[in-house]
């Protein structure tokens, strides 16, 4: 439970809610628009239990005084209310602030300018820029000239359609005079995916009242620009489904805010409100690093130190990493920017894997182990979590190769190959898949099947069999955590130029085992599909979350000629390749 006040801010009524124990340290959320401090009720509910949390309702939000003239509304008399609260909510205290929307575009002004210097330990900011950081990201980018910078401006424009609309003299205000506030809770659910939004009894007047914040402020701060840096840290939360600030809008950041931790979420734009755990848990963890000096695995990945790449600030564990597909998926990672994890039964594989990613200019660490052994994995899982966190991707890549017919096929080969190809697979995700859910990840699993999971053969039905079950094991997981925020993919590679040929179990006499190998080696050779081919799929899978990818000519043919002719898919079968 909150408890309410008011707090004197010129000739303005500013109300207050505060909840937990006031010796704590003190977070101030500040909302954005057209929300009252409402937005923040299941955040603050959730930080209640380890500090003192303070929101208020903006000047012409909620229930504090809304004055009527739009210059009112200027940053600098809101840099001024929020000083007015910080000093009878948390006198003598510096307070960690965190702003979402319009809330986040006046807390910038809170940490650029003199006024609140000395009572602002950290910044969290959310879906809202500065907005002479906004203006120079603009003049930069036209300057340039360049088409993909001008596409950016473009995409940023859309964004922000309704700025313009905002400024029009009336045209805001009698869209809320006439229902739009009843359609509000309606539009979140089909726009943000959020179910059930709370209504907020004062949303039309928040409505109508708010957009002098656009009007006072926007135009003459973006068109004409001022430096704004400040030295306090900062921490970047961007939604990635965000209808109205697109990700790009960030890009120089580090160069108005040097300490700048950084962290790209699949989430829509009030994600306060559809994602209250994972906001919380971003502002706790901030909150205890720069009061304590202990950096999460998580924070030290978001950490800001160069030119933002796609996947930094992630961190990818791949199996059979030590060579092949593996190495190569790692290392597309890597360049990327993630931090990978190379596991591998080859330890020294493993660890060459990891020193070239380290090139990269990212971190890796190798483990040795063994995917079919459940306790083994049990362990990995637990060191991970430990040391470096729950992973966002996992790439369940390790396998064997074995050729032989069915008949001469050992119980023995049987458990080996069953043990690897699939138990690998199903232990690497169940174990990474609860780590994410745990962690309030939205992460992805990848899994590694073949081509021939579509196409039975006569001399290799276990190797066949196994990733036939990798196949309906990724489909069946790929359902069950769809609503949980998990993607699955399973990746289906054609004769990709590897040592699998090498290193395959192949069953039978000698000389006929070195004939079907050197037939292999040429095969594969001949054919000569890269395992960078699959590398780059598996990259477009996760970031597309795909339910499936396809790799090499052949596997299309296979897949096609299973689905519309499987009788002569069982004809080719018999054929002795």
């Amino acid at each position: 439970m909150s408890t309410s006040t008011f707090v004197q801010s010129g000739n303005v009524q500013l109300a207050v809610r505060s909840w937990g124990d006031p010796t704590k340290p003190t977070i101030l959320l500040v909302h954005g628009y057209p929300d009252s401090s409402h937005v923040w009720d299941a955040t603050a509910g959730r930080l209640a239990e380890d500090f003192h949390v303070v929101a208020y309702d903006v000047r012409g939000a909620g229930a504090s005084s809304a004055p009527h003239p739009v210059e009112d509304y200027d940053l600098e008399h809101l840099v001024n209310d929020a000083a007015a609260v910080i000093e009878a909510a948390a006198p003598h205290k510096m307070v960690h602030l965190v702003g979402h929307d319009w809330g986040s575009i006046q807390a910038w002004e809170m940490v650029t300018t003199e006024r609140l210097k000395n009572r602002i330990a950290s910044y969290t900011t959310i879906s809202g820029p500065s907005l002479d950081h906004a203006g120079y990201w603009i003049l930069q980018r036209l300057k340039s000239g360049a088409p993909a910078d001008v596409a950016k401006i473009a995409n940023q424009v859309l964004h922000s359609w309704y700025i313009g609309m905002f400024h029009l003299p009336m045209a805001a205000p009698l869209m809320w005079k006439m229902g739009l506030d009843k359609l509000w809770p309606t539009i979140l659910e089909k726009v943000e995916g959020i179910d059930k939004a709370d209504v907020n009894p004062t949303q039309k007047s928040d409505g109508r009242t708010g957009v002098n914040l656009y009007r006072a402020n926007v135009l003459k701060r973006v068109l004409k620009p001022h430096e704004r840096r400040t030295d306090i840290p900062v921490q970047l939360v961007v939604p990635l489904r965000d209808h109205f600030v697109s990700p790009e809008l960030f890009d120089d950041l580090p160069k108005w805010a040097p300490r700048l931790w950084r962290t790209d979420v699949d989430a829509g734009h009030w994600l306060q409100v559809s994602d209250p755990d994972l906001v919380a848990v971003k502002i706790a963890d901030f909150v205890r690093f720069v009061d304590s000096g202990v950096e999460t695995p998580a924070l030290r990945r978001a950490r800001v130190r160069g030119p933002r790449r796609k996947h930094s600030g992630k961190l990818v564990v791949v199996t059979g990493a030590g060579s092949g597909i593996g190495r190569e998926t790692l290392l597309a990672f890597a360049e990327a920017g993630a931090d990978t994890v190379a596991v591998d039964i080859d330890l020294a594989a493993a660890q060459r894997t990891a020193e070239l990613a380290r090139l990269l200019d990212a971190d890796s660490v190798a483990y040795r182990v063994d995917v079919g052994d459940a306790k083994a994995m049990e362990t990995l899982a637990e060191q991970i979590d430990a040391t470096l966190g729950a992973p966002d991707v996992v790439v369940n890549n390790a396998g064997i190769g074995m050729s032989g017919p069915m008949l001469d096929t050992s119980t023995a080969d049987w458990e080996k190959i069953l043990r690897v190809n699939l138990w690998g697979v199903i232990h690497g995700s169940k174990l990474f898949a609860q780590q994410m859910l745990d962690a309030g990840k939205k992460g992805h699993i990848v899994n590694v099947s073949s081509g021939l999971a579509f196409l039975p053969t006569r001399l290799t039905p276990a190797y066949n069999t196994t990733k036939a079950a990798v196949q309906m094991l990724s489909e069946c997981l790929r359902a069950e955590l769809a609503g949980q925020g998990i993607g699955v993919s399973a990746i289906y590679p054609g004769i990709v130029h590897t040592n699998i040929t090498e290193s395959a179990r192949i069953i039978g006499g000698d000389d006929e085992v070195a004939k079907r190998r050197r037939q292999a080696n040429r095969l594969y050779a001949l054919r000569n599909l890269k395992p960078t081919a699959v590398a780059a799929a598996i990259l477009d899978a996760v970031e597309h979350n795909r339910a499936e990818a396809r790799v090499g000519a052949e596997v299309h043919a296979i897949r096609w000629l299973s689905r519309l002719a499987p009788g002569l898919a069982r004809r080719v079968a018999q054929i002795n390749v």
